[in-house]
């Protein structure tokens, strides 16, 4: 089984971090142990840097294999650096915490239900992905309501059916729902995955680990 891990004390690794197939964002500024254990848990290379200034890289990047949405708010040398593995989206006005407003993985993009159309579509197009205005268990920031990967999709334990349905119609991967670190539904807050392993909150129970594990295709 996978373990857990914390960050400085702090179980909301999802918060601090940004996964993908092959690398995962993070702060410079995070110790050794936690890039080790993220570089040999889901087998992905470490990419530094901040995002306007700060360490809440999985607040304020999103994106899948083909390009990263940034928070607009990012500077030019952190952009630069981000642009080294993938192309990058920046992400305008108000609702800048790509993050936060925005799950996303190789097959789909769930944006909050109150983006604009036009920026959702714009961000589905840059992906290659359909894109969809969802709400999970009625939390508009879906980007910590849930995690994706291209082998599942971990959500809220409070998802209704309709909004279970809202995502079959256009993805065709198992959907369940699960918590992390002692029953928090915001499972994105305290979860790192892809579809090659991954890493909970140090929080989290045995529990909820093997429902993380079924939804995500990781039990033997």
């Amino acid at each position: 089984m996978t373990g857990t891990i914390d960050l400085l004390g702090d179980p909301n690794i999802g918060v601090y971090a940004r996964v993908f197939e092959d690398i995962a964002i993070v702060d410079p500024r995070v110790p050794g142990e936690f890039t080790e254990a993220l570089g040999r848990e889901l087998s992905v290379d470490i990419v530094a840097t901040t995002v306007q200034e700060s360490g809440i890289i999985g607040s304020l990047v999103a994106g899948n294999s083909r390009g990263l949405v940034v928070s607009g708010l990012a500077a030019a040398d952190e952009l630069a650096v981000l642009a080294e593995h993938r192309e990058v989206l920046l992400l305008e006005g108000s609702m800048n915490a790509a993050g936060n407003v925005i799950l996303a993985n190789d097959y789909v993009a769930a944006v909050h239900p109150d983006m604009d159309v036009g920026v959702a579509e714009e961000i589905g197009s840059f992906l290659g992905v359909p894109v969809i205005r969802l709400t999970l268990g009625g939390i508009k920031t879906v980007g910590m309501a849930g995690c994706a990967t291209n082998k599942g999709i971990l959500a809220h334990p409070r998802t209704n059916e309709t909004e279970i349905a809202t995502l079959e119609r256009v993805v065709d991967l198992p959907i369940g729902l699960g918590s992390v670190n002692m029953g928090s539904g915001l499972v994105g807050t305290g979860l790192l995955a892809n579809s090659k392993g991954y890493i909970a909150g140090s929080f989290t129970t045995g529990f909820e680990l093997g429902r993380i594990e079924e939804v995500f295709g990781f039990l033997e």
